[in-house]
């Protein structure tokens, strides 16, 4: 499940084997390389060499469970819903442990191979093609960071390579299954090369006896403690001739991943909207540093005006509001905070936003020690409620990543409201303050348009490695579907950018509490459990 870092892409395919006896030559004699679906410049093709759009969803089989087999996930009624609702593949995550065990490894079970087999033959039934993904490789989920085991310990490689190996030596001569999704949302834990060195040996391994099936090859979407993308969006440059390159986005992950308390992202508003500020490739710049700060002790509610900052740094592209508690070791408290504008001969314009502070809607905690907490406290200046930070012994703040603007040139802006104290140290630096963002992007507003632009990086990429590109993932969460929050919309616009780019695409996903089409874990889906009207968008979208 994706994570508030943020997101993807897949290049690269050309499809040019050595088949001057009409076969691949480690295939045994199986089928020839044109029986099966392939990547060739920028598309991908079947059997007869007519262009192939994938369109499908994910199945996430319950990979998070580490169970052997997700006997609850889906059964033979589940391929016939995904047929139904005209798509034509499933990303099919595996967890390792369903091949193979810690105690055992090199050693794969029986009844990880004859679940496969099952799901293949399910697959075939219903004419639906499978991408085997890699969702838990040996060494841990990747996404959250979480999975550094893989990078740190080459024996978790070394058994990861060899399980690709044995995978796609059972399935060589099988057409129902298109390809392999080496790892899903790989994070190395140093560098980009770490990823294209392993997906590099694992493609190698695998072509030693499979030229058949497209290996799908993800780019980090993070290295460890770096999040920013390089000059090829992070995507790894892999040698092999039947590729194709993979990316997931999310955007604005603030919409998309609302409510969610693993999230840590609060209320993330409606789409569109025209009034909600949106970029991409973002990095902080600068901030108004000099704005007094809460004095050491016990401190009851007390009014802070901030310096007015004049913009003439034309790097300067987003502002956002900032509650600093750096240092604090006690507790401080914020409420009721307003930025004002003023024009050219600081004369006041507006304000540009205000908020009296009274829930955790878009307000995102950093610390760069890890130190301190944050959260909503029952007592304010105006009201019952402000937010708080404590604890602290570095610099940290709470950050809001909804509440922006766009600076003018030239103008200046301030900001103000009110903090009370608690036992604050006498080194702490608590303060309100504005961060401003610098971005190569356009700073656009939350509408079809800025998801047009975020996606046409991607394309733009492809297009210049003339490479085929598979949107592995996207999604809305299910509070996205209420309270006319917008996320069919959302999901339409999706379709329809991917539609009229050829991009290849899954929506994750079909059976998930979060993210699902069909609700309801630990039960097969139950079409009385079921996001219903988002079921029957996908059916009259890929018709």
């Amino acid at each position: 499940m994706p994570r508030r870092y943020f997101f993807a892409v897949l290049l690269l395919t050309v499809f040019s084997f050595n088949c001057k006896k009409n076969k691949s030559p480690d295939n045994g004699g199986g089928p020839t390389a044109n029986s099966f679906v392939h990547a060739t410049g920028k598309t991908i093709v079947d059997a007869n060499n007519q262009e192939v759009q994938l369109k499908g969803v994910a199945f996430g089989n319950e990979v998070w469970s580490d169970a052997d087999i997700p006997i609850t996930h889906h059964d033979e009624e589940d391929f016939k819903r995904v047929k139904e609702m005209n798509m034509n593949v499933i990303r099919f995550y595996i967890n390792y442990k369903t091949l193979e065990s810690d105690s055992n490894p090199y050693t794969y079970k029986q009844n990880g191979w004859d679940w496969l087999d099952k799901n293949i033959a399910w697959a075939k039934k219903y004419n639906i093609y499978l991408i085997i993904n890699m969702h838990v490789p040996q060494g841990g989920y990747q996404s959250q960071g979480k999975g550094d085991a893989l990078w740190t310990n080459v024996e978790n490689q070394n058994r990861l390579t060899a399980l690709w190996k044995a995978i796609a030596e059972k399935y060589k001569d099988e057409p129902q299954v298109i390809g392999f999704g080496l790892v899903n949302e790989p994070v190395p834990t140093s560098s980009k090369l770490q990823w294209q060195q392993l997906a590099q040996r694992i493609t190698d391994e695998i072509r030693k006896v499979d030229r058949q099936h497209i290996v799908f090859i993800e780019k980090p979407i993070y290295v460890k403690g770096l999040y920013t993308e390089d000059a090829d969006l992070n995507f790894p440059a892999i040698n092999d001739n039947n590729k194709v390159y993979e990316f997931h986005i999310y955007d604005p992950i603030l919409y998309t991943h609302q409510l969610f308390p693993w999230a840590n992202s609060g209320e993330g508003g409606k789409y569109p909207d025209e009034n909600i500020i949106t970029y991409t490739n973002g990095n902080w710049y600068t901030a108004t540093f000099d704005n007094p700060a809460i004095n050491a002790g016990n401190n009851t509610w007390t009014y802070f005006e901030g310096v007015k900052y004049k913009i003439t740094d034309p790097k300067i592209k987003i502002g956002a509001p900032a509650l600093v508690g750096a240092n604090v070791g006690g507790k401080v408290y914020f409420d009721d905070m307003v930025i004002k504008e003023f024009d050219a001969n600081g004369n006041f314009v507006q304000d540009v936003i205000t908020t009296s502070i009274d829930d955790l809607d878009g307000w995102s905690y950093w610390s760069s020690d890890n130190s301190g907490s944050n959260g909503l406290a029952a007592e304010g200046h105006s009201n019952t409620r402000s937010l708080f930070i404590d604890g602290a012994s570095a610099d940290c703040n709470l950050s809001n990543f909804i509440k922006l603007f766009i600076p003018k040139q030239n103008y200046s802006y301030q900001i103000n409201g009110w903090m009370k104290g608690e036992n604050v140290a006498a080194n702490a630096a608590c303060k309100l303050r504005i961060d401003f963002t610098t971005t190569s992007d356009p700073v656009l507003f939350r509408n079809k348009q800025s998801l047009e632009s975020t996606l046409q990086k991607v394309i733009d990429f492809g297009n210049s490695k003339n490479v085929p590109l598979y949107m592995g993932e996207f999604g809305a969460g299910i509070h996205c579907f209420e309270n006319n929050k917008g996320g069919l919309q959302w999901v339409a616009d999706m379709l329809d950018i991917a539609k009229a780019n050829h991009l290849h695409f899954t929506y994750h996903a079909y059976h998930e509490d979060s993210f699902g089409l069909y609700f309801g874990y630990g039960t097969l889906p139950d079409p009385t459990k079921v996001n219903q009207p988002l079921i029957d968008l996908m059916r009259e979208k890929l018709q």
